[in-house]
């Protein structure tokens, strides 16, 4: 070696811990309790909410990739039944049931939206939704579905010969 990479330690690749699912799962919520956040209040200022993403487009002139800016449309979790709101937190289309066959959480006027959701994202972050979140992840996809009934279905039995002649 020369004399300046022989001033480097060099050593073998350390193993990288694999992080559980269950953080990943939890930021993704977490994301989208903030956008809530932000649509609630814009809601209570009375300005309309946009939220954008970032999407990567090919180029038809030079066919070169780019990232574009596109409006997407955010539904609200919260709903209103004669001036009393309520809110659900939702993991995908499907509201948890923080308690069994009770989803909604009474919020009251609206204006405690925001601090509803807010103390929503600290008991996310702190880790006290995950069996919720764990138990919404489970539903099974269209593929495991598939698969499923590909196992289940039955199987077709041996074939027998009835062909062949009697005799008397």
């Amino acid at each position: 070696m020369t004399t300046l990479l022989s001033s480097l330690k060099v050593i073998a690749r350390p193993e990288i811990a694999v992080k559980p699912p269950i953080i990943g799962k939890r930021t993704r919520l977490v994301d989208k309790l903030k956008q809530q956040l932000d649509m609630a209040e814009c809601f209570i200022q009375g300005s309309e909410f946009e939220a954008y993403r970032e999407k990567s487009v090919k180029d038809p002139e030079t066919g070169e990739r780019k990232k574009v800016r596109r409006r997407i449309t955010v539904r609200p979790w919260y709903y209103d039944s004669e001036g009393h709101y309520y809110f659900e937190v939702r993991i995908g289309i499907k509201p948890i049931e923080l308690v069994k066959d009770k989803p909604a959480i009474d919020v009251g006027d609206k204006a405690k939206l925001p601090d509803t959701i807010k103390l929503i994202i600290d008991a996310v972050e702190k880790g006290e939704l995950d069996e919720f979140i764990l138990k919404a992840s489970k539903f099974p996809t269209k593929k495991a579905k598939a698969s499923a009934e590909a196992s289940t279905e039955p199987k077709s039995e041996a074939k027998v010969d009835t062909s062949a002649k009697t005799t008397k």
